[in-house]
């Protein structure tokens, strides 16, 4: 399978993307999919039915919505911005354990996404980044004892040479024995888009090679390092044998969520007050496809910066005219426009170097949100 396989779900495959498409197409699809108008009345109808299915009102299907969550560090207060205090990690726990939520390995949704399968509401995975020795000491310890299920992206080279702060093999190996998931994280934890296409091969096909020799089990799972990604690296992710990988940026799965840039959901100090926990383990799919750039690196040959960024609404939400979207450096974004199913937005300046998000956003009639991320790179 490639990359951006399944992606364009509204052309069948082999059609032309939306680029191909002129403005009266896709203004009869806007009529065709049955665009609603978002008023009022409307609304007032649907937040007064108290089901999830009639609050949609022919939104979209949910059957395979999930959240990832992403942790790092436990008790570590030197370290803010990857770190989760323990009282903060207590209350998602507490949150976690009520009956609302499915709490399943991150397996499981992966599972369900290549089989078309539907999840449970509420489904919800969590998983934590580079092997951080909290986890051992803090974060397993209290996930056990609550029942959750997770998973753990391991970058081998700092376990291999006995880093401090960063769990040995043997903690590893315990984890994996108690019935935790160990994913791919690389070899080094590098900037991948930075690497020449044989280095960042092997980064990939290497750390599998060490976690099969020390775990007994080739990873089944593959997450970006700091969520950077580009087309060429997840074409190589999908040549060795995963069948999704996961980012480092916000928003719910769904259907048409692109299978190897799937997002994950950041919790750390400054993001994980109970209140966005609540907000962000009940967000929903947003359904975009077509999404543009579809290559995260804008280093990437024939990129443009700032990049010309849309996406089309692959089924339609219940309040389109409440659509907001934001970028992690300048906040909302004013310059957006809807075209039908089609929405644009135009930047003024060039995305810094570094990690851009771009964010979007919009309110369901239940008090849930539709949440949709993306993350574009430029090297330093």
């Amino acid at each position: 399978m490639k990359w951006n396989e399944g992606v364009k779900t509204i052309a069948t495959r082999g059609a032309p993307s939306w680029r191909a498409l002129s403005v009266l197409p896709l203004i009869l699809l806007a009529l065709a999919i049955g665009m609603p108008a978002g008023g009022g009345a409307a609304r007032a109808q649907s937040a007064a039915d108290g089901s999830e299915a009639g609050a949609r009102g022919g939104g979209p299907d949910d059957s395979q919505a999930a959240v990832v969550l992403i942790y790092h560090r436990f008790g570590e207060t030197a370290f803010p911005t990857t770190n989760i205090r323990l009282d903060q990690f207590e209350a998602h726990i507490e949150e976690l354990s009520k009956p609302r939520y499915n709490v399943v390995p991150l397996s499981t949704v992966v599972s369900a996404l290549a089989k078309g399968e539907a999840l449970p509401p509420r489904t919800v995975a969590i998983t934590i980044d580079d092997a951080y020795a909290s986890i051992y000491t803090e974060a397993w310890p209290r996930l056990k004892a609550a029942g959750l299920p997770f998973t753990v992206f391991v970058s081998t080279d700092p376990v291999d040479r006995g880093l401090g702060g960063i769990m040995s093999w043997e903690q590893i190996r315990d984890l994996h024995a108690g019935g935790v998931e160990i994913g791919n994280h690389t070899v080094a934890h590098a900037h991948m888009p930075t690497l020449s296409p044989v280095r960042a091969r092997r980064e990939i096909t290497r750390a599998a090679e060490r976690l099969e020799e020390e775990l007994g089990a080739a990873p089944t799972l593959f997450a970006f390092p700091y969520g950077e990604a580009s087309g060429q690296l997840m074409e190589m992710v999908a040549e060795a044998g995963y069948s999704h990988a996961f980012g480092q940026h916000s928003g719910a799965i769904g259907r048409h969520t692109p299978r190897y840039y799937l997002p994950r959901f950041p919790v750390n100090e400054s993001f994980g007050g109970i209140d966005r926990f609540v907000r962000i383990v009940n967000a929903l799919p947003f359904p975009a496809s077509d999404v543009t750039p579809d290559d995260p690196d804008l280093g990437a040959p024939g990129a443009e910066n700032p990049p010309t960024f849309g996406f089309t609404l692959a089924e339609p939400v219940e309040w389109p005219k409440d659509i907001a979207c934001y970028h992690s450096a300048t906040g909302r974004v004013e310059r957006m426009e809807q075209l039908g199913p089609r929405v644009e937005l135009r930047f003024d300046q060039p995305f810094a170097a570094g990690r851009t998000r771009i964010n979007c956003t919009v309110p369901t009639p239940t008090g849930r949100w539709r949440w949709f991320g993306m993350q574009y790179y430029l090297a330093e």
